[in-house]
């Protein structure tokens, strides 16, 4: 019979064959493994979110896709984070999350490891086989920020300190002197204002915006690095900037040039033409929603959208000023003058408000309230006040401070001397805070100077670095303060 057919149905009957006994041996195999296994093979993580990812204090939580339904108790008992890193876990099918109770600590290097978790289907009473042992890699981002310098070449440029790496790159040319700057949120890129060093003792009147990238190969030289235009000064003076945080948004206070009594908000998107708002006002801050702006407006605080001629949704005559938002834009820090009290008159105090109507005072003071700034949890403030001192002259004497929102505990940091526009930056982690201590000149006639706020020219300036004591530290713990070696002003960390 064999030889009879012809060789077309000889090779497919060889093939069926073939497969048959490929099948049959898969099932047999199956079946001496145990009811619940899947063609003979183990169970194994599928996908990693996180796998060789750089992820930063936005990424919250990473997710393990797994091919078939898991013991979940086996799996959660087996999980390994190293370095360690606390959080919740949570299960949506065969897919788990893992929600962090803090962001990822920065410039560290981190290990997911799982065996000896079991598989596990419906229907069954006992666990499966064993997964295939998994290992996945990540890490945070570098611990790096950005300074204006103030000593030789770099002196007025925007500069980049990668301390990770302990790498430093200047990012903007020597013609430029930079008076401000804002990091994109992904940390590529910069936003600053800057006027051109010819312009002397002018600068603040000639600032125009510009955007660089921080992403420098290290073949680049400083002369290739080039910036790129975002506004001119042609017809308006620009003044404050805030950029929103997705980065699409720019809103800047201008003055019209040849009518300094024309002087409102303007908004700037991508691939759009600045936009007149309509909106005059104090200091201002987009929120983090990049829909809003909080600006200050007469006697108190105008939400506003960021469209023009539109009108305030809320006001909040009761403030002053808004120093910070949480990061999901929940709450915000804000400071009443206490203009309308007479016995809390020549006080400040600083509140905490949200969007569910509280408005908790948290402390007040004779004396500023410098700046805030949220922690990573939104459970906590950092704060640099002052406080008064009376004598033959006044004068306010700078200290930072960590504020308990739920229990408005003040918690002193360290005392300072001076607070010349001093600026501070909470790292993303919450575990640094990076401050400037600025020493000003007496004569304002440099060719090139670098101007405060105020318009006084700074001489020198050093950056410090001060590392508050963990949650868990025991009571009375010191936080750690260090003067780097950078001569620098106006500290951002990289987000």
């Amino acid at each position: 019979m064999w030889k009879s057919l012809q060789p077309i149905d000889k090779i497919a009957l060889t093939l069926i064959l073939i497969l048959s006994l490929v099948i049959g041996g898969v099932v047999l195999g199956g079946q001496a493994c145990g009811t619940n296994c899947v063609f003979g093979m183990k169970p194994r993580v599928r996908e990693f979110s996180w796998h060789n990812k750089a992820v930063g204090a936005e990424d919250k939580a990473f997710i393990l896709d797994f091919d078939r339904p898991m013991d979940r108790e086996s799996v959660e008992k087996n999980l390994v984070i190293d370095p360690l890193l606390p959080g919740k876990i949570s299960w949506a099918g065969r897919r788990l999350a893992y929600t962090l109770d803090a962001p990822v600590p920065y410039g560290e290097a981190y290990q997911v490891k799982l065996k000896n978790a079991r598989e596990h289907f419906r229907g069954k009473k006992e666990a499966g086989q064993e997964i295939q042992p998994f290992i996945g890699q990540f890490r945070s981002r570098d611990r790096a920020f950005a300074y204006i310098g103030t000593l030789g070449h770099e002196r007025g440029r925007l500069i980049l300190y990668n301390l990770t790496q302990n790498k430093k790159a200047i990012l903007t040319p020597r013609d430029l002197v930079v008076v401000d700057f804002k990091f994109y949120p992904e940390g590529d890129r910069i936003l600053f204002s800057a006027a051109q060093r010819h312009r002397g003792n002018d600068t603040l009147r000639n600032l125009q915006l510009y955007r660089v990238s921080t992403q420098i190969p290290e073949n680049v030289s400083e002369r290739s690095q080039s910036v790129e235009l975002i506004l001119d000064n042609k017809d308006y003076q620009n003044n404050q900037f805030d950029l929103s945080s997705d980065g699409k948004t720019i809103v800047v206070g201008r003055v019209n040039r040849k009518n300094p009594a024309d002087f409102d908000l303007w908004v700037l998107k991508k691939g759009n033409k600045p936009e007149r708002l309509n909106a005059p006002g104090g200091e201002f801050l987009i929120a983090p929603d990049g829909q809003t702006l909080a600006v200050a407006q007469g006697q108190g605080i105008g939400i506003i959208p960021l469209q023009s001629d539109a009108q305030a949704i809320e006001f909040l005559p009761k403030f002053g000023k808004v120093l910070s938002f949480s990061r999901d834009g929940s709450a915000a820090a804000m400071v009443n003058f206490n203009m309308d009290n007479a016995k809390l008159r020549y006080t400040r105090s600083l509140f905490y408000v949200n969007n569910q109507g509280v408005q908790k005072e948290l402390l007040n003071i004779k004396g500023s309230i410098l700046d805030c700034q949220f922690d990573p949890t939104a459970t906590h403030l950092f704060c640099l006040l002052t406080q008064l001192i009376e004598g033959e002259e006044y004068r306010e004497e700078p200290y930072l401070v960590k504020i308990d929102i739920k229990t408005s505990q003040v918690i002193p940091l360290v005392a300072l001397p001076d607070y010349r526009d001093m600026k501070i930056s909470l790292a993303p982690d919450g575990l640094g805070i990076l401050f400037d201590r600025i020493v000003t000149a007496n004569s304002n006639h440099s060719a090139d100077p670098l101007i405060t706020s105020s318009g006084e020219t700074i001489r020198e300036s050093r950056l410090w670095l001060l590392i508050p004591p963990p949650a868990d530290a025991p009571g009375g713990a010191e936080p750690k303060l260090e003067e780097l070696p950078i001569g620098g002003f106006r500290p951002q960390w990289l987000p």
